[in-house]
């Protein structure tokens, strides 16, 4: 008996669009698919910043159930090996599954970036016009990133911690533009 091609990792991962059961609601991620260009600032409890380049590739998978995008700094073009590590405005090379949650009507987010070996999890939800998404920090501390100022071909991305449990500390922002 020959052996039955399904197709490539990528094609069974990748889907063409939302699936149609839930199309409406997963509206609130939609506007993530496609490629960015980003600026980076990370920002020290010290109040040092600093600045990178990156980008950000996003699509639907999963059957249309889910969007997965990846987000990296420096930009593939400008990686290299000895990249530094966070807080230099960093080294990034992460995952997000963003999957839409009915009996919740929310977002389970789940982060991994293997170049830095932060994992983390987090419910998404709309506010207003923005998208919050919150979670835990695996010490405990609550975490909160957001999605502001979206239109069709820019967005900026705030990563926000709070460490005292009463104040939030900006700990980076991501200002992404689409790329042509």
């Amino acid at each position: 008996m020959a052996k039955q091609d399904h197709g490539s990792f990528v094609d069974v991962l990748h889907a063409s669009g939302p699936a149609p059961d839930r199309a409406k609601k997963l509206d609130l991620y939609a506007f993530l698919v496609g490629r960015w260009d980003t600026e980076i600032v990370t920002h020290e409890q010290t109040g040092a910043t600093h600045r990178g380049q990156g980008e950000i590739h996003a699509g639907w998978v999963l059957e249309g159930r889910a969007i997965q995008d990846v987000w990296l700094i420096p930009r593939r073009a400008d990686r290299r090996p000895d990249s530094p590590p966070l807080p230099v405005a960093g080294n990034w090379y992460g995952t997000t599954l963003r999957v839409y949650d009915p009996s919740i009507d929310a977002w389970h987010i789940i982060w991994s970036d293997p170049a830095n070996q932060f994992f983390t999890r987090q419910i998404g939800r709309a506010r207003g016009a923005d998208i919050v998404q919150e979670g835990k920090h695996e010490s405990g501390m609550s975490m909160r990133w957001s999605f502001t100022e979206i239109q069709p071909n820019s967005f900026h991305w705030l990563g926000e911690a709070q460490p005292d449990g009463k104040d939030w500390w900006l700990q980076v922002e991501v200002m992404a533009r689409r790329a042509t």
